[in-house]
């Protein structure tokens, strides 16, 4: 199956944008990043509006730049990041000036050196919270550094979203959590009470199945039709499931905050009373994924360009590197999209290159070598993984370059 091509733009508006972008970035040699400023505020004001409310967490997953996570945190209506290794939560809670006093960690940690810098830290240790689904991981934090020599640890239970279905035959969503009913919550809450040295603050529950999956894919009508019925189905069983687990959690000990959700799940998971607030990164830079979602649609706030580098055939381009491919399930919707010039697509014998990669279509031809082709990336994040800044595009000029992860010498795997 040849990969999805970016919904049709008029060719005056594609050529336009193309012609803002070549120029405001002449001067610059790619590859490089570009971030329009104007569409990342608008889409960080969409999803305030999707919340309706809600509280939500900057997944920074998604963000991996620390001036775009201060800039959607300055804004009413989100609070907080939600981090995905310790050793990058520790850097975004640390120093005089944190990016963040409020980083609960996704993902659990077996990282050694950062469990002991977070618990011989007191100022850390109050604000960074660690994910736990077992008591595996009170263990490891102990045989790191025992109760009566670290701070006390702030812990959220992982608790897994997925559908289960045919006696558990049948699992839909990622593998994330063993907990997932409300009597295994239960239980490793007061497993985390009964031990000193930690202190239990919230729940997460994030519903993949449902924020992570297109339900309008192009071209795909009947899958669209299908995920858009498990989604419903998913939704039904996992609020009423969740608020289950926050009672059972609540009758061991208070809760500071339940979060769950994702950019594509924000209306839904907002609208759960057991939920106290969601959690949101990708949504910020639009990526090309969300082309297939039907409930909302994010401005294209970040691209990439290479340079043009071949001719080698009619017809056909060739661009240095490009293959930024984008993490999930092997498919044609993890590939990044040819976007200006319009009218550009892969060669299905070659996709996306390390080094280089071939393309072919109306729009190559009035490429010249040293010109540049314009990509969205498929996901949102991942992309400042290959350059060391977003050039930041304001109006019709630059305004400046947010550091990437990468660009302040970061990288958190």
């Amino acid at each position: 199956m040849l990969p999805r091509m970016p919904p049709a733009a008029s060719p005056t508006d594609a050529a336009a944008t193309r012609a803002r972008f070549d120029a405001a970035t002449a001067l610059l040699d790619p590859p490089l990043g570009l971030l329009d400023l104007a569409a990342l505020d608008a889409n960080a004001a969409d999803l305030v509006r999707r919340a309706a409310g809600k509280p939500i967490r900057v997944a920074s997953k998604s963000v991996r730049n620390r001036d775009v996570l201060r800039r959607a945190l300055a804004r009413p209506g989100f609070a907080g990041v939600l981090a995905y290794s310790l050793p990058e939560a520790l850097w975004l809670a640390g120093g005089t000036d944190p990016v963040s006093e409020d980083v609960v960690v996704g993902y659990p940690s077996a990282d050694r050196g950062a469990l002991r810098q977070l618990g011989g830290d007191e100022a850390l240790a109050a604000r960074v919270t660690l994910m736990v689904d077992s008591v595996d991981h009170l263990d490891l934090v102990d045989s790191v550094l025992p109760p009566d020599r670290r701070a006390p640890i702030r812990v959220c239970l992982d608790v897994d979203a997925s559908l289960r279905a045919a006696g558990g035959r049948v699992h839909v969503g990622v593998r994330r959590s063993p907990v997932h009913e409300p009597e295994q919550a239960a239980t490793l809450a007061r497993a985390v009470a009964a031990r000193p040295g930690f202190v239990l603050a919230g729940v997460m529950a994030y519903e993949a199945q449902i924020a992570g999956v297109q339900d309008a894919p192009g071209g795909r009508r009947l899958r669209g039709l299908a995920v858009r019925g498990m989604q419903a189905v998913s939704a039904r069983e996992l609020a009423g499931r969740r608020a289950a687990v926050v009672a059972a959690v609540t009758a061991v000990a208070p809760l500071e905050f339940v979060n769950g959700g994702g950019t594509g799940s924000l209306e839904r998971t907002a609208a759960e009373d057991a939920v106290t607030e969601v959690a949101a990164g990708s949504g910020l830079y639009g990526p090309a994924l969300f082309d297939g979602y039907r409930s909302f649609a994010p401005a294209p706030a970040t691209f990439f360009a290479v340079p043009v580098t071949r001719l080698p055939a009619p017809g056909v381009v060739t661009v240095a590197g490009g293959g930024w491919i984008a993490s999930g399930p092997p498919g044609a919707d993890r590939l990044p999209l040819p976007t200006y010039p319009a009218g550009l697509r892969w060669l299905p014998t070659e996709g996306a290159g390390e080094v280089q990669t071939p393309l072919r279509g109306p729009g190559a031809a009035g490429l010249r070598v040293g010109d540049r082709v314009w990509f969205r990336h498929a996901k949102a994040g991942e992309v400042c993984e290959h350059v060391d800044a977003l050039h930041v595009l304001d109006g019709d000029s630059l305004a400046g370059a947010f550091p990437t992860y990468r660009g302040e010498g970061k990288a958190f795997g």
